[in-house]
């Protein structure tokens, strides 16, 4: 997602600073650690980041292939094309 912002007065700054320290190579990466810090206190995804962006792709993936009229394979089709699968009981 790309947001175009602007900052002036305190929030400029806070972000200016955390430059200035160190603490954020850019102001844009200050910005992404603030998303960060505010998750961090508010709790707004639970979970791990990495869960979030594969649950994201998976479900954006479903509705692609909805959209163009796929449907899932069963197990008996992906196993007819691989067969070198091994299923463990």
């Amino acid at each position: 997602m790309k947001t175009t912002i602007e900052l002036v007065g305190y929030p400029e700054i806070v972000l200016e600073r955390a430059v200035e320290v160190g603490i954020a190579r850019s102001k844009t990466d200050a910005v992404r650690l603030g998303v960060l810090a505010l998750n961090q206190q508010y709790h707004l995804l639970e979970g791990s980041a990495e869960d979030e962006l594969v649950i994201r792709k998976m479900r954006k993936m479903e509705e692609e292939n909805r959209k163009a009229g796929k449907k899932p394979e069963t197990m008996a089709q992906v196993l007819a094309k691989y067969p070198d699968l091994k299923l463990e009981k």
